[in-house]
């Protein structure tokens, strides 16, 4: 058969070229909106649109120098976090906020967030229990030494906010209880318990998949990412006096703090 006659392979060199090009346009569009998202997200955060409502996506567009479709997909992103919603006849608005916590500070969450609102505590235990090696070695008591253990629900203007599970030497909780734990930072009566202010603190922060019981009591979806931040608390003198594993609501915190480089 002369090769003009031959069928031509529809999905022939050109078409995977095309195949292949249209995947590339689609994955920097993606790339593009992912980016576009994490800076409406800062100006979400710092209060950047007081009125609650977002530029219209061609003014967007204009702003960040892109394309309509690649603004929408960020604002799909957006939310998709729960951070705002399309209102017909309005626009994009914002209906959720993230709240600032700063790691360069030592100061528990009433303080923290004292400027946004009221941090009430929810206490759902509390009790002797005796150290796990873990907590034993890090408060510096020998392993099956009963310590204090408390949980607790933490709130800013009735919005759950965090999880708390604390553990403290129990020469010091035995103190603690009967104290006004619901409505003060644990921070303020340890100073006032040792009449000494608090030193430092070692911290790590991770990203981790709400378990069962944490995402019923945060009222957050079962294996939703929550802000993990472990912290253990030093007196003035270098004692370790409160170690805490902290679940927060990755959806209403930010973690923020000022860093200096030094070689």
């Amino acid at each position: 058969m002369p090769a003009t006659d031959r069928p031509r392979d529809p999905a022939g060199p050109g078409a995977a070229t095309t195949v292949a090009a249209h995947r590339t346009r689609r994955r920097r569009r993606s790339d593009r909106a992912r980016q576009l998202a994490d800076l409406l997200r800062r100006q979400l955060i710092t209060g950047t649109f007081p009125a609650g409502t977002l530029p219209h996506e061609s003014t967007l567009a204009i702003d960040y120098r892109t394309s309509r479709n690649t603004v929408r997909i960020a604002l799909d992103l957006l939310r998709a976090e729960g951070l705002v919603k399309r209102q017909p006849g309005v626009g994009t608005v914002v209906v959720a906020r993230k709240y600032p916590h700063g790691l360069d500070r030592l100061m528990g969450l009433a303080e923290t967030l004292r400027e946004h609102g009221h941090v009430t505590n929810e206490i759902r235990a509390m009790g002797p229990v005796p150290a796990p090696t873990p907590v034993a070695e890090r408060l510096h008591v020998t392993p099956g030494t009963d310590v204090l253990h408390i949980e607790r629900l933490r709130r800013l203007n009735g919005l759950p906010l965090s999880l708390d599970d604390t553990y403290i030497p129990l020469d010091l909780g035995t103190a603690l209880l009967g104290t006004d734990l619901e409505n003060t930072d644990v921070f303020r009566l340890l100073e006032a318990i040792t009449g000494q202010h608090l030193g430092h603190a070692d911290i790590t922060l991770e990203a981790v998949n709400a378990d069962t019981h944490s995402a019923a009591v945060l009222h957050a979806p079962r294996g939703a990412a929550v802000l993990m931040l472990e912290r253990l608390t030093h007196l003035g003198d270098g004692r370790p006096v409160d170690l805490e594993f902290i679940r927060f609501r990755g959806d209403r915190i930010t973690m923020s703090g000022l860093l200096h480089r030094s070689l």
